[in-house]
């Protein structure tokens, strides 16, 4: 990896270009020169793909997008990882709360010789603050888990454990961090400040009927990958779960 590391930051969208917009906005503000961004659209229907060709010149050259149907939102984010030629991967689905996030991100894992990073993050309902997203590290046995928006690996990560199932619903994120992290072979950096604001409402966090599946999904994610005592790391997500809200 030379020292000009290329960051490839991929958003998934569909029928959803005022959003969009919002975030190639922020893409372009960051600081960090070498990046290159990547949209997978669902074959929208609003106007997206006209945002696309008008975005295209401010971006110079680093602007890579596909519209196309999809099997879903891990199905499209693997579309986008397939595509990246970066030697940083990561997902952009709201706000960066700062010109600086990707310049911070690639700054920690140079010196710190991690594969990847990951920061606190926050959902907010408008200017409400709903959940706090504030793990620290810790180990996935214990419930501890990275918030997946901030969540940043290197390529090689990506080469050698595979991408995400697409038979999951709304859990293959963290099925995939299971997955690398479970054996620590994969060591994260952590920046213990916010860089993420979600906005509330994402396919896990939009009802109590996705919190469900969303946990019935984990169960079987630490199962597969042979996480012993699966029932007991279950028992300790759902505590961290429930405490993201009260301390907000």
């Amino acid at each position: 990896m030379n020292d000009n590391w290329k960051v490839s930051i991929i958003t998934t969208t569909f029928n959803d270009a005022a959003h969009l917009r919002q975030i190639m906005e922020q893409v372009l503000r960051q600081t960090y020169e070498n990046i290159e961004y990547i949209v997978v659209d669902g074959a929208s229907k609003d106007g997206t793909i006209n945002l696309l060709k008008e975005m295209e010149p401010a971006f110079g050259g680093r602007l890579r997008w596909i519209s196309e149907p999809d099997a879903g939102i891990y199905d499209a984010i693997n579309k986008g990882v397939r595509l990246a030629s970066g030697d940083l991967i990561g997902c952009c689905f709201d706000h960066f709360t700062g010109d600086d996030v990707i310049a911070r991100m690639v700054d920690v894992i140079r010196r710190e010789g991690t594969d990847g990073v990951h920061a606190d993050l926050v959902y907010k309902d408008g200017d409400k603050v709903i959940r706090t997203w504030r793990q620290g590290q810790g180990n996935i046995r214990f419930g501890w888990m990275p918030g997946h928006p901030t969540l940043y690996l290197k390529r090689e990560v990506y080469e050698k454990f595979g991408l995400y199932k697409t038979d999951y619903v709304c859990s293959a994120d963290y099925e995939y961090m299971v997955r690398i992290l479970k054996d620590g072979a994969v060591r994260l950096s952590y920046i213990p400040e916010t860089l993420i604001e979600m906005d509330y409402g994402g396919t896990s966090t939009s009802s109590l009927k996705a919190y469900w599946v969303s946990l019935v999904e984990g169960h079987r994610g630490l199962k597969e990958n042979q996480v012993r005592f699966a029932w007991f790391t279950d028992a300790c997500r759902i505590l961290r779960l429930f405490t993201q809200f009260i301390r907000r």
